[in-house]
């Protein structure tokens, strides 16, 4: 299914947390320029539907090599100041805490495990591609080239059980 499909089905709209301010052209900005490169579209088209939170739980995990396994995806970080929740500019703080590369735009996670946003390959202005870090059995995987790729290949996590 493709990311047109699912943007207006995509967040979970009972839940509150996470959800920024509804997102501008100046918020995109700031953000691009604090963060000193250029946000996908697809991302963004997404956010300007909802600025962060939950997705439903349809499109909650994307799988791993391994059939069995999954990178749980149970929130969206948004483009703001954070209420209470992580956004977006949080990611140079926190990939410095957590020691991972500084060309990661942090999307989901909880510190142990993130799906992120990797400019590693394709530079501040290229197409990144999407990475599952686990910080707590120190490896990665890569999941997807493109976020709309990602998107397209989110799946329910109860159907890996």
């Amino acid at each position: 299914m493709g990311l047109e499909q699912v943007k207006d089905r995509f967040w979970d709209r009972s839940e509150s947390y996470g959800v920024q301010a509804p997102l501008t052209e100046a918020m995109v900005e700031d953000a691009e320029a604090t963060l000193g490169l250029r946000l996908p579209a697809d991302f963004l088209t997404l956010l300007r539907v909802q600025n962060g939170g939950s997705p439903v739980a349809e499109f909650d995990a994307y799988p791993l090599p391994d059939p069995e396994g999954y990178a749980p995806f149970e929130d969206v970080a948004g483009v703001g100041q954070g209420r209470e929740a992580l956004t977006i500019l949080d990611s140079p703080y926190l990939t410095k805490e957590w020691e991972m590369p500084k060309e990661l735009v942090l999307l989901s996670g909880d510190g142990h495990t993130w799906i992120a946003l990797d400019y590693r390959g394709c530079g501040p202005e290229g197409q990144p591609s999407l990475t599952w870090f686990d910080n707590e059995m120190e490896f990665e995987v890569a999941l997807a080239p493109s976020f709309r790729s990602f998107v397209e290949g989110l799946r329910p996590s109860e159907s890996f059980d």
